[in-house]
């Protein structure tokens, strides 16, 4: 029990740095986790969704904050700030729906960073924010423990399931990023 309060406590950690320095790849972490507990202790796969969403819920606090107090010379000089177009948009949606803005950004690889910083501009109340990103945390943390289960199911081996997971996930995000991208380029090279 000790060595999986340990391991539930690094997840936690991981998904929370993650949620701070949006490079590390927290989703393959819960499903890595989830997968893992599959095979090792399946009534863990309870405490690795709480602490995969306890860890984006607190990362997503402090990025808030930074965004909140730093705003847009921080979030520029930390290279959050790419695209402004982007970011108008996305404070547009804000300002008419914003809980469920902040539910799907939170699905959508690469969608938190505009969010938070758009909701952090916008000068979403702390308490709309607090409150909102609960379930958008939790249901983040269940579908990538549900991907996790599903690699663990799969496979034999613990670790053939927390691999596939990783896999899976890994490529969801680069072929979403490189059909936004696509999309960015396309948009710009449209004639007017």
């Amino acid at each position: 029990m000790i060595a999986t309060l340990g391991a539930l406590g690094w997840l936690f950690l991981v998904v929370c740095f993650g949620a701070i320095v949006p490079v590390v790849p927290t989703g393959a972490a819960v499903s890595g986790a989830a997968a893992l507990a599959f095979h090792e202790h399946p009534p863990t796969i309870g405490l690795v969704i709480a602490a995969g969403a306890a860890g984006a819920y607190a990362g997503d606090l402090v990025m808030y904050g930074m965004c909140r107090f730093g705003g847009e010379q921080l979030a520029r000089r930390l290279r959050w700030l790419n695209d402004e177009e982007r970011l108008g948009t996305v404070k547009d949606r804000l300002k008419r729906k914003q809980v469920p803005v902040l539910l799907v950004s939170r699905l959508i690889p690469g969608g938190r960073v505009p969010v938070l910083l758009a909701a952090a501009f916008v000068g979403l109340s702390w308490r709309t924010f607090v409150i909102a990103n609960v379930p958008a945390c939790a249901l983040w943390s269940l579908v990538y423990a549900a991907i996790g289960l599903a690699g663990g199911s799969v496979f034999p081996e613990p670790w053939q399931g927390v691999v596939a997971a990783v896999v899976v996930i890994l490529v969801v995000n680069q072929s979403i990023t490189w059909i936004s991208r696509w999309r960015a380029v396309s948009t710009s090279n449209a004639p007017e």
